[in-house]
């Protein structure tokens, strides 16, 4: 049981950082939609950089500039040219799938066995490691998970505390009056998707370099959306989506820990489809979101 929560939190971690970017995009109203496409853009640049360097610092850089480039171009497509940001995302979530694997032929060609990175070791606060269960639970975890603790409250605290927050709440709620106090609509919403992006490339790479140590074209399989349900069902709240992504984390911990039992009584499909039906069960149920007023409503700047 104290492995199985301690996956949990593991497993969590990059559900948590994507949509931590996602609360502050959607925030100005921009519904960032290539979600995915930044998380598997992230994962390939991840490990691409930590393969061809034998470095995993180097891997995570990669993938924020990864990720910063999907999130620029569906930024460029949805904020200066003004066009549909669900189309834009599902179009820019394609276009990743195939670029990823066409540029993975090029660089590695077809490996005969499947190439490997040693992946972020965990590291064990001192003292507070030996505490019993909550010792192993929560302080033998990796780097990017004890960073996404800090993020949270940090991300929270930008929101709500500060005038820069004020004036990413308003640009989803009323970017016009925004627009008058002489701030750019536009900028706001750009530097709020790059945010998402360097988060989603982060998360990306988590599961390439952070897990598993591999790359494969179904590395994502949708998380990417569920960090973007995550968002939803968390109420636009970077602390209330750290609980959603937690309960996430639990049910996706215990698709992988069933799976390995090799149990017969139920398909071991079922369990890895866990997060995804939970995510549909979740937004049925709660019927009244909260969203920003201007949430995937492109501004047109008066003239």
């Amino acid at each position: 049981m104290v492995k199985l929560l301690a996956n949990a939190l593991f497993m969590s971690t990059p559900l948590i950082l994507g949509a931590c970017g996602e609360v502050v995009a959607e925030r100005t109203g921009m519904m960032v939609t290539a979600v995915e496409g930044i998380f598997l853009f992230g994962a390939w640049g991840g490990f691409v950089g930590a393969y061809l360097t034998k470095s995993l610092s180097v891997g995570f850089l990669a993938a924020i500039a990864c990720g910063v480039l999907v999130a620029l171009l569906y930024a460029v497509t949805t904020i200066h040219m003004q066009q549909n940001q669900v189309v834009m995302g599902t179009a820019v979530n394609i276009l990743m799938t195939g670029i990823c694997e066409f540029f993975y032929r090029v660089i590695f060609g077809t490996p005969l066995e499947p190439l490997t990175v040693k992946p972020l070791p965990v590291l064990s606060v001192p003292l507070l490691s030996g505490i019993p269960v909550l010792g192993t639970i929560l302080f033998r975890q990796n780097l990017i998970t004890y960073l996404t603790w800090v993020l949270v409250p940090a991300v929270l605290f930008l929101l709500y505390r500060t005038s820069l927050g004020l004036t990413l709440r308003s640009t989803g709620e009323n970017p016009e009056a925004v627009d008058v106090a002489g701030i750019s609509v536009s900028r706001v919403r750009l530097l709020a998707v790059l945010f998402a992006g360097i988060l989603g490339g982060i998360a990306g790479a988590y599961y390439s370099i952070g897990d598993i140590g591999m790359y494969t074209t179904s590395i994502i399989s949708g998380r990417g959306w569920i960090a973007f349900a995550i968002c939803f069902l968390g109420n636009w709240n970077p602390l209330l989506a750290l609980g959603a992504g937690v309960v996430f984390g639990t049910f996706d911990a215990i698709g992988v820990y069933v799976k390995s039992l090799g149990s017969g009584f139920f398909p071991s499909e079922l369990f890895t489809a866990l997060p995804y039906l939970l995510t549909i069960l979740l937004t049925v149920v709660r019927r009244r979101f909260n969203a920003p007023a201007k949430l995937g409503t492109a501004y047109v700047k008066e003239r």
